[in-house]
Protein backbone atom coordinates (compact mmCIF):
# COMPACT_ATOMS: atom_id res chain seq x y z
CA UNK A 1 0.00 0.00 0.00
CA UNK A 2 1.62 3.36 -0.79
CA UNK A 3 -1.21 6.17 -0.32
CA UNK A 4 -0.57 10.14 -0.51
CA UNK A 5 -2.83 12.67 0.20
CA UNK A 6 -2.76 15.55 -2.02
CA UNK A 7 -4.29 18.90 -2.35
CA UNK A 8 -3.94 22.64 -1.62
CA UNK A 9 -1.48 23.69 1.32
CA UNK A 10 -3.61 25.09 4.46
CA UNK A 11 -6.30 22.31 3.75
CA UNK A 12 -5.26 19.57 6.25
CA UNK A 13 -3.10 16.86 5.09
CA UNK A 14 -0.77 16.98 7.88
CA UNK A 15 -3.96 17.26 10.64
CA UNK A 16 -5.26 13.90 8.76
CA UNK A 17 -2.05 12.29 9.17
CA UNK A 18 -1.04 13.13 12.12
CA UNK A 19 -4.69 12.16 13.57
CA UNK A 20 -4.42 8.65 11.27
CA UNK A 21 -1.79 7.87 12.76
CA UNK A 22 -2.85 8.39 16.11
CA UNK A 23 -5.83 5.88 15.52
CA UNK A 24 -3.75 2.90 14.44
CA UNK A 25 -3.20 0.65 17.54
CA UNK A 26 -1.31 -2.12 17.14
CA UNK A 27 0.62 -1.18 13.98
CA UNK A 28 4.04 0.16 14.15
CA UNK A 29 4.49 3.78 12.64
CA UNK A 30 7.87 5.35 11.84
CA UNK A 31 8.64 8.50 9.99
CA UNK A 32 7.58 12.25 10.73
CA UNK A 33 5.23 15.60 9.38
CA UNK A 34 5.82 18.76 8.81
CA UNK A 35 4.57 21.28 11.26
CA UNK A 36 4.89 25.46 10.79
CA UNK A 37 6.62 27.24 13.13
CA UNK A 38 5.39 30.93 14.33
CA UNK A 39 6.12 34.03 16.30
CA UNK A 40 4.02 36.88 16.86
CA UNK A 41 1.15 35.08 14.85
CA UNK A 42 3.34 34.91 11.72
CA UNK A 43 4.79 31.90 9.91
CA UNK A 44 8.73 31.61 10.84
CA UNK A 45 8.90 28.66 9.04
CA UNK A 46 8.79 24.95 8.88
CA UNK A 47 10.02 21.69 11.58
CA UNK A 48 9.78 18.58 11.31
CA UNK A 49 8.36 16.35 13.78
CA UNK A 50 9.14 12.43 13.82
CA UNK A 51 6.12 10.23 15.26
CA UNK A 52 8.79 9.12 18.36
CA UNK A 53 9.05 13.06 19.22
CA UNK A 54 12.84 14.54 17.04
CA UNK A 55 12.28 17.44 16.09
CA UNK A 56 14.77 19.58 13.63
CA UNK A 57 14.08 22.65 11.73
CA UNK A 58 13.35 21.85 7.81
CA UNK A 59 13.39 25.84 6.74
CA UNK A 60 13.31 29.09 8.64
CA UNK A 61 13.19 33.23 7.35
CA UNK A 62 15.89 33.78 9.98
CA UNK A 63 19.22 34.98 8.90
CA UNK A 64 20.93 35.32 5.68
CA UNK A 65 22.75 32.03 5.41
CA UNK A 66 23.83 31.07 2.52
CA UNK A 67 22.82 27.86 1.12
CA UNK A 68 19.54 26.43 -0.63
CA UNK A 69 16.03 28.39 -0.10
CA UNK A 70 12.89 28.30 -1.59
CA UNK A 71 11.08 31.28 -1.68
CA UNK A 72 12.01 33.27 1.71
CA UNK A 73 12.58 30.40 3.31
CA UNK A 74 16.06 29.22 4.05
CA UNK A 75 16.23 25.44 4.05
CA UNK A 76 18.34 23.34 6.42
CA UNK A 77 19.22 19.99 4.59
CA UNK A 78 21.54 18.65 7.09
CA UNK A 79 19.58 19.29 9.79
CA UNK A 80 16.31 17.49 7.86
CA UNK A 81 18.59 14.58 6.72
CA UNK A 82 20.10 14.10 10.05
CA UNK A 83 16.87 13.71 12.09
CA UNK A 84 14.70 11.73 8.98
CA UNK A 85 16.98 9.75 6.50
CA UNK A 86 17.35 6.73 9.09
CA UNK A 87 13.38 6.37 9.61
CA UNK A 88 12.91 5.78 6.39
CA UNK A 89 15.46 2.64 6.22
CA UNK A 90 13.85 -0.71 6.77
CA UNK A 91 16.84 -2.72 7.91
CA UNK A 92 17.41 -0.52 10.50
CA UNK A 93 14.05 0.99 11.48
CA UNK A 94 11.55 -1.63 10.78
CA UNK A 95 7.63 -0.71 10.51
CA UNK A 96 4.44 -2.01 9.29
CA UNK A 97 4.04 1.85 8.19
CA UNK A 98 6.19 4.42 6.84
CA UNK A 99 5.11 7.97 7.47
CA UNK A 100 6.16 10.66 4.87
CA UNK A 101 4.41 14.34 5.42
CA UNK A 102 5.90 15.69 2.99
CA UNK A 103 7.25 15.39 -0.39
CA UNK A 104 7.95 18.82 -1.43
CA UNK A 105 9.83 21.27 -3.00
CA UNK A 106 11.83 21.82 0.69
CA UNK A 107 11.96 18.15 1.39
CA UNK A 108 13.12 17.57 -2.04
CA UNK A 109 16.70 19.49 -1.91
CA UNK A 110 17.99 16.69 -0.03
CA UNK A 111 19.47 14.36 -2.69
CA UNK A 112 19.83 12.02 -0.27
CA UNK A 113 15.99 12.16 0.88
CA UNK A 114 15.47 11.71 -2.88
CA UNK A 115 17.25 8.57 -3.03
CA UNK A 116 16.54 6.81 0.34
CA UNK A 117 12.53 7.51 -0.61
CA UNK A 118 13.15 5.91 -4.20
CA UNK A 119 14.77 3.23 -2.41
CA UNK A 120 11.64 3.13 0.31
CA UNK A 121 8.96 2.79 -2.59
CA UNK A 122 11.13 -0.17 -4.59
CA UNK A 123 10.80 -2.12 -1.76
CA UNK A 124 7.26 -4.03 -0.79
CA UNK A 125 6.85 -1.48 2.37
CA UNK A 126 3.48 0.17 3.39
CA UNK A 127 3.92 4.19 3.00
CA UNK A 128 1.23 6.78 3.89
CA UNK A 129 2.35 10.61 3.55
CA UNK A 130 1.45 13.76 1.78
CA UNK A 131 2.73 14.91 -1.78
CA UNK A 132 2.84 18.45 -3.34
CA UNK A 133 0.08 19.05 -5.99
CA UNK A 134 2.45 20.29 -8.11
CA UNK A 135 5.76 19.73 -8.86
CA UNK A 136 8.47 17.83 -11.03
CA UNK A 137 10.80 14.83 -10.94
CA UNK A 138 10.11 12.81 -8.22
CA UNK A 139 7.01 14.04 -7.41
CA UNK A 140 5.44 13.46 -10.75
CA UNK A 141 7.37 9.74 -10.77
CA UNK A 142 5.64 8.60 -7.50
CA UNK A 143 2.06 10.31 -8.28
CA UNK A 144 2.56 7.78 -12.03
CA UNK A 145 3.56 5.01 -10.10
CA UNK A 146 0.38 2.04 -10.71
CA UNK A 147 0.89 1.26 -7.01
CA UNK A 148 0.53 4.78 -5.62
CA UNK A 149 -2.75 5.69 -4.83
CA UNK A 150 -3.91 9.46 -4.13
CA UNK A 151 -6.39 10.95 -2.48
CA UNK A 152 -7.17 14.49 -2.94
CA UNK A 153 -8.38 16.37 0.61
CA UNK A 154 -10.72 18.60 -0.49
CA UNK A 155 -13.20 21.31 2.21
CA UNK A 156 -15.85 18.59 1.60
CA UNK A 157 -13.91 15.34 2.09
CA UNK A 158 -11.05 16.31 4.93
CA UNK A 159 -13.38 15.74 7.90
CA UNK A 160 -14.52 12.22 7.01
CA UNK A 161 -11.04 11.05 5.47
CA UNK A 162 -8.77 10.11 9.06
CA UNK A 163 -11.76 7.56 9.87
CA UNK A 164 -11.85 6.54 6.51
CA UNK A 165 -8.33 6.03 5.93
CA UNK A 166 -7.42 4.93 9.61
CA UNK A 167 -9.97 1.78 8.66
CA UNK A 168 -7.97 1.51 5.05
CA UNK A 169 -4.95 1.11 6.35
CA UNK A 170 -5.38 -0.96 9.31
CA UNK A 171 -7.17 -3.77 7.22
CA UNK A 172 -5.01 -3.41 4.77
CA UNK A 173 -1.54 -3.67 6.76
CA UNK A 174 -4.11 -6.70 8.73
CA UNK A 175 -5.14 -8.38 5.57
CA UNK A 176 -8.49 -8.33 7.20
CA UNK A 177 -10.59 -6.97 4.51
CA UNK A 178 -9.55 -5.55 0.63
CA UNK A 179 -9.32 -2.21 -0.22
CA UNK A 180 -12.39 -0.07 -0.47
CA UNK A 181 -12.45 3.09 -2.08
CA UNK A 182 -11.88 6.46 -0.96
CA UNK A 183 -13.69 9.66 -1.56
Amino acid sequence: MRLFLSGVPGIGKTTIIRDVVKRLRGIKCAGFYTEETRKAGQRTGFQIITLDGGKATLASVSGKRAGPRVGRYKVHIEEFDGLVLSLLEPETTPADLYVVDEIGKMELLSPKFIRKLTDLMSQPAHVFGTIAKKGEGLIQKIKAREDVELVEVTAQNRDRLTLQLAERILNEIAGAVPKKSIE
